[in-house]
């Protein structure tokens, strides 16, 4: 996984080690690791292909700015974008759906509200050319498709778990109401 990561692939293994990290006792979020996880969650849009490529500009964009230590405007827009991939991650790993309708729904439940309308209905058709669940899971780098979900299993109550956690740091410090 280590080369991989070195090569610029996704690991989601990475991404789980990350996030597992990035939460202390104290239910604080340590950035460093924090943005790890996102670095590599951001690589994971870009081997997407093209079609992703608006989202992980925004994601990009939202890490510089965290990584400048500053919460800004943009911090609801930034947490949306991490709803949208929790609900993507969740919704690959109960499997009941193609993943552009697992896509839809969760950029519909999550950032299409920041998005004008012209990007919304490229999301929407972006996502119809996103690949089969089994290529999804392929590009986790994480081995045969039964590990890839169980990681994803296990990576998903983490993700979520920090979610929680910046969701409630943002309305703390009344980030999730600037316009």
């Amino acid at each position: 996984a280590m080369a991989a990561a070195a090569a610029g692939a996704f690991s989601l293994r990475e991404v789980l080690e990350a996030f597992k990290r990035c939460v202390t006792e104290q239910r604080e979020v340590l950035l460093e690791p924090y943005l790890s996880g996102w670095r590599g969650l951001i690589r994971f849009l870009q081997s997407l292909g093209a079609v992703f490529s608006f989202i992980s500009k925004d994601a990009v964009a939202k890490v510089s700015l965290l990584e400048r230590l500053s919460g800004g405007g943009q911090a609801q827009q930034y947490v949306s974008l991490q709803a949208m991939v929790q609900l993507f991650l969740e919704g690959l790993r109960s499997g009941d759906a193609r993943t552009s309708v697992v896509c839809t729904d969760a950029y519909n439940a999550s950032l299409a509200a920041y998005h004008p309308w012209v990007v919304r209905k490229a999301a929407t058709v972006a996502f119809c050319a996103l690949p089969s669940r089994d290529a999804f899971l392929e590009i986790m780098n994480v081995g045969p498709r039964e590990e890839a979900v169980a990681m994803l299993g296990e990576a998903v109550p983490y993700i979520d778990d920090v979610y929680s956690i910046t969701q409630e740091l943002f309305a703390q410090h009344k980030l999730l109401d600037l316009p």
